[in-house]
């Protein structure tokens, strides 16, 4: 390991043992603390799926949004009140408040379980201050994330494509959608000093032993009719298909009810992994638009490599460029926070994915997720192997940064 690499997992080490370092648990109160923060995780979650945006990193945005204000509401505990219920209620209060006004169309169902809360809180200051505390930040994160440019016209913003050339992104069949997330490289970070901060370096060049390598292992591994890939190999990239947000949602649950940080470090866990993801999401969109590499599907039916103009990938390739993929920066950022605030290796859990019902996967190590989006890109004809690591590491760095600076992002304003 190089110096350089030892000094930022150090830095990044320092800042997870600050976030859960000296938490004290009381054992007669943590279960229901802990059904608090999963009950609101859960309300949360329901709330996105009922009354989401169309495009992810909106999502992400109300999610990061209502549990940075719950982070920031439970980190400290004035004195004379009972910390528990203080700090449950501020949770509740924090994230209530964010999300009637994000998704005002779940109030009804939001009201129902900020009643079940405070219901069973006892009645007193501590719960009437803790409420006050949490709607205050949410308040205020709601206020500071005004015209942050992550509504989803903004994130959709009209992207020009440019003539045809070799390696430049066109259009992919069948639909030849518009360029999507052209806008998020526009957005306001949560954290991120610049769009481009970690902006990678170039992918690797089209007449390269490295770019012809990437392409002959998708023309092999990724075709719609391909006969090299196993019916292992399908089902990981039909598991992986879907949205990182929806697939991310239960393996981040298993670690919220796993995690033994009380209540404040449930929220600052769910508040960073979501704030990391945001602005990994616009990190992306920098890369992906500053280098507009063409998809395999392009450069396998249009290159001068060996072209076949009627390769079709195993699934359809979404509307924006090859490097770096989405779902990979997705999962080295997800990785990396769940690896540095929980541990690298957890219990068994299992995870079902809604595109490929039936099939259930256990999983012990954070890392596994990201490996298997890696070949799940690939095997689906979509990304080539250089854009999904390229993914880990963009994700992984932004993720670094973010905990780095989680103190001043957590501190109550």
């Amino acid at each position: 390991m190089s110096s350089t690499r030892s000094r930022s997992v150090l830095v990044v080490l320092g800042a997870a043992a600050l976030l859960t370092a000296s938490v004290v648990v009381p054992q007669a109160s943590a279960a229901g603390r802990t059904s608090t923060a999963l009950a609101w995780y859960d309300a949360t979650a329901d709330t996105v799926a009922a009354a989401g945006a169309p495009t992810q990193i909106t999502n992400s945005r109300t999610w990061a949004i209502s549990w940075l204000a719950a982070a920031r509401a439970t980190r400290s505990v004035p004195a004379g009140v009972e910390r528990g219920a203080y700090q449950e209620a501020a949770l509740a209060g924090a994230v209530h408040r964010a999300l009637v006004t994000l998704a005002p169309s779940r109030t009804q169902q939001l009201d129902a379980t900020f009643k079940e809360t405070l219901d069973a809180i006892p009645d007193g200051p501590a719960e009437q201050r803790g409420v006050a505390a949490g709607e205050h930040q949410a308040d205020l994160v709601l206020r500071s994330r005004q015209g942050d440019g992550l509504d989803p016209a903004s994130v959709n913003a009209p992207y020009t494509v440019k003539p045809a050339a070799a390696g430049i992104w066109q259009p992919t069949p069948p639909d030849h959608a518009p360029a999507a997330q052209y806008g998020n490289r526009l957005a306001e970070p949560f954290v991120l000093s610049t769009q481009s901060q970690f902006r990678l370096g170039p992918p690797p060049a089209l007449d390269s032993r490295r770019y012809a390598a990437d392409l002959a292992e998708v023309r092999t591994y990724g075709a719609a009719n391909s006969t090299a890939r196993s019916a292992h190999q399908t089902e990981t990239a039909t598991f992986w298909l879907g949205s990182s947000l929806t697939l991310y949602t239960q393996p981040l649950r298993v670690a919220l009810s796993r995690t033994s940080g009380g209540i404040a470090g449930q929220a600052r866990l769910v508040a960073l992994f979501h704030v990391a993801l945001v602005d990994t999401q616009i990190a992306t969109s920098d890369s992906k638009y500053a280098y507009e590499r063409w998809r395999p599907v392009t450069a396998i039916r249009t290159g001068t490599i060996d072209p076949d103009p009627n390769w079709t990938p195993l699934h359809t390739t979404p509307a924006h460029p090859d490097y770096p993929s989405g779902h990979n920066t997705y999962a080295g950022a997800a990785g990396t926070v769940l690896s540095a605030l929980v541990g690298p290796r957890t219990a068994p859990f299992d995870l079902t994915s809604p595109t490929a019902p039936g099939v259930t996967r256990t999983y012990t190590a954070w890392k596994q997720l990201s490996d298997e989006n890696v070949d799940a890109r690939v095997f689906s004809g979509i990304h080539t192997r250089s854009a999904d690591e390229a993914g880990i590491t963009l994700g992984t760095n932004v993720a670094r940064y973010v905990l780095q600076h989680a103190g001043r992002l957590l501190a109550p304003r």
